[in-house]
């Protein structure tokens, strides 16, 4: 049996490329994942815009780096969401990670329904208490899929 899932990164980025929240469940590399996300837009674009593409959701592995590797999801609003995941010898299976892309991208739709938020604020105000319950479940699913880790 596979190990289950650890995700070291979760990153919601707006369709103008705006990071919108990027949570970080590894002590000490918040900025790492910061360009993890950024650098994933490129691999995002060029991915959306080939057109021997499907129109699926789920983009696949986006790249490794180091000692981690990054999966790409974009939603039909062309919200996109980047999972950082650790490196190991075993077998990512596709399935879990398409439902923990599908369990991240309902708590948005969930957030995003509260009509006293403003889509695709600034990171900063992500931070602020409209967005707290939103900030929780992505923990929630963090801890379901075996991160345990504490966000940072």
């Amino acid at each position: 049996m596979a190990p289950p899932l650890r995700l070291n990164a979760v990153a919601f980025i707006s369709p103008q490329n705006h990071p919108i929240l990027i949570r970080t469940f590894e002590k000490g590399d918040e900025l790492k994942y910061h360009y993890v996300a950024h650098t994933s837009l490129d691999v995002i674009e060029e991915k959306i815009n080939d057109p021997t593409k499907s129109n699926k959701c789920y983009l696949g592995l986006l790249y490794a780096m180091d000692d981690i590797a990054a999966y790409g999801y974009i939603t039909p609003l062309k919200m996109k969401i980047v999972l950082a995941l650790p490196l190991t010898d075993s077998v990512v299976r596709d399935e879990e990670v398409i439902m923990t892309f599908k369990a991240l991208h309902l708590a948005y739709y969930h957030a995003s329904s509260n009509p006293f938020i403003r889509l695709h604020d600034t990171p900063v105000s992500v931070g602020s208490t409209k967005w707290k319950r939103f900030r929780q479940k992505v923990d929630e699913i963090s801890r379901a899929v075996g991160g345990g880790g504490v966000p940072s």
